[in-house]
């Protein structure tokens, strides 16, 4: 939703690399989800890649005013903590 709304912005043209940010990071954040749902072998790989890029999406959109700018950084940091801290909750919730 904000690379949608940055497309909105009257000067777009300074939104561009905000805009490519947001949608590699949600691309990264729904191929994620998927992979841990179904238990794949990849999904810890896949979890650092995400927080990665999560933190990144975060700064581009913190350095923008605009406030759709900063509940996304506020989501992808957010999304950055899940994601580091899931492999040590699943391994908890894994019956002994």
């Amino acid at each position: 939703s904000c690379a949608n709304a940055c497309l909105g912005e009257e000067h777009v043209q300074h939104m561009t690399d905000c805009i490519r940010t947001d949608l590699d990071c949600a691309d990264i954040c729904t191929l994620t989800a998927r992979l841990v749902a179904r238990g794949s072998p990849y999904a810890e790989d896949m979890l650092q890649r995400c927080a990665a890029i999560c933190k990144a999406c975060e700064e581009t959109c913190r350095a923008h005013a605009d406030e759709h700018c900063q509940h996304c950084a506020n989501v992808c940091q957010q999304c950055f903590e899940a994601c580091t801290k899931y492999p040590q909750v699943a391994a908890e919730a894994v019956p002994a």
